[in-house]
């Protein structure tokens, strides 16, 4: 149960980068409530994953899931640089979370 609130907490963090990203380019209601939304969800999921894994692990793992999340969308639908030093970047991410998640 635990990585699954690890999981959800991460696509919500994701919610909240893209409203980031939306109410810096367009301050409106809708994109300030996908920030807040998005952040605030995905603290309280992370938070309830605490009850079935350790602090440092989930923490660690949800990071790395959202940013590696946030660096793809930026890239996929803002036109962020797709550079090889990024994409390899986002490589070591995947691989040092995955590592955390099969040790665990």
């Amino acid at each position: 149960m635990g990585w699954i609130y690890v999981l959800i907490a991460a696509i919500m963090e994701t919610a909240g980068v893209i409203g980031l990203k939306k109410f810096s380019m367009e301050k409106n209601v809708k994109n300030l409530l996908l920030l807040a939304a998005g952040f605030g969800g995905a603290f309280a999921f992370l938070y309830a994953s605490f009850n079935y894994l350790q602090v440092s692990v989930a923490y660690a793992v949800w990071i790395g899931a959202g940013t590696t999340a946030a660096v793809l969308i930026n890239m996929i639908f803002f036109g962020e640089s797709r550079n090889f030093g990024r994409i390899i970047s986002v490589v070591i991410i995947v691989i040092g979370v995955s590592g955390l998640k099969l040790v665990s």
